[in-house]
């Protein structure tokens, strides 16, 4: 397994983050524990959670199901960089979502209760609050830092702005600020190109993609399925949407010799800012699978068609745009 930097801090993760989305709603807890065992023999390190993961309001089933996991020992939690969200609705009264301090207050405790941990290694925002100022989100991030209960604070879903925004106001409080982003990234949408990505690079932020493989769409989506993401009717119509570039997508890989999936793994692993992408294994033969994106170098040839058959939004703005 390779690590890197977290961002600008000083914590190393695995270059794959293991996603535990599924565990609940489609995998079972104790294949939920086999994956995740699975995992840690295999290096990674970095596991991501959310307390709304399972789709139960106010259970956090997922969180649930990682605590029970690490609850069993053998040093699991202390060999784990623990990432779990805060932002979606917990229960039916107003003060039960969002970032306001109250919340945020009682959703830390809540997901440390569930997990079962002392502490989080990355609190992230699941999405930006526009009706909470940033010096009362922060405010209450500090809080928890000094109590021991998060030692980083992240965010997901946030546009460049936003970033900026949020670090100019932690830097004047002398507060760390963000050490990553959690973002909609893959090779058929590559919108935080423009201004998300070059936010990151400026301020030091970590990228940590998710849907790396668009639902599916980059895991072979023209072979005909009757189960997963792909047999879903929305998925569906996206691959008639996307025909004629997964034709041309899937007949490079084919001449590549490699999996679908392992490229459009490798291709994040080429672009800046990317720290790990985010796998939400259902199985265990999907989380070996994916390991060999590890080894998988992409020629400059390769991105170059990549790049043809999948073009981004031109470049960072403003030149994508406006030049």
């Amino acid at each position: 397994m390779k690590y890197i930097h977290l961002g600008r801090s000083g914590v190393k993760v695995s270059r794959l983050c293991l996603g535990t989305m599924n565990f609940g709603p489609e995998t079972g807890e104790a294949d939920s524990f086999a994956i995740m065992d699975r995992a840690l023999e295999r290096g990674i390190n970095f596991y991501d959670t959310a307390n709304v993961y399972g789709w139960k309001v106010g259970e956090g089933v997922t969180e649930q199901i990682v605590g029970r996991w690490f609850a069993q020992g053998g040093g699991r939690r202390d060999k784990v960089v623990l990432a779990t969200k805060v932002f979606g609705r917990m229960g039916e009264w107003p003060n039960q979502s969002r970032l306001s301090a109250l919340h945020i207050r009682r959703a830390c405790e809540d997901s440390l209760r569930r997990l079962k941990t002392e502490y989080i290694d990355l609190y992230q925002m699941h999405h930006v609050d526009r009706e909470t100022p940033w010096e009362e989100v922060w405010q209450a991030m500090e809080q928890l830092v000094r109590e021991g209960k998060i030692l980083y604070a992240g965010s997901s879903n946030f546009a460049g702005w936003h970033l900026a925004q949020a670090q100019e106001l932690a830097k004047n409080r002398h507060f760390m600020g963000l050490v990553s982003e959690q973002s909609l990234y893959n090779l058929n949408e590559r919108m935080i190109e423009l201004e998300v990505i070059p936010a990151c690079q400026a301020y030091g932020i970590g990228l940590i993609p998710w849907s790396p493989l668009a639902r599916g769409l980059l895991a072979g989506a023209l072979k005909p399925v009757t189960t997963g993401r792909r047999a879903d009717e929305d998925v569906k119509k996206d691959i008639e949407k996307f025909r004629p570039k997964l034709e041309a997508y899937e007949a490079l890989c084919q001449t590549l010799g490699e999996r679908p999936a392992d490229v459009a793994l490798a291709w994040l692993l080429h672009q800046p800012s990317v720290t790990s992408p985010i796998i939400g294994p259902r199985t265990m033969d999907q989380l070996n699978g994916t390991m060999r994106v590890l080894d998988l170098s992409l020629s400059r040839e390769t991105l170059k068609r990549l790049d043809e058959i999948f073009p981004g939004p031109g470049g960072q703005a403003p030149e994508a745009y406006a030049w």
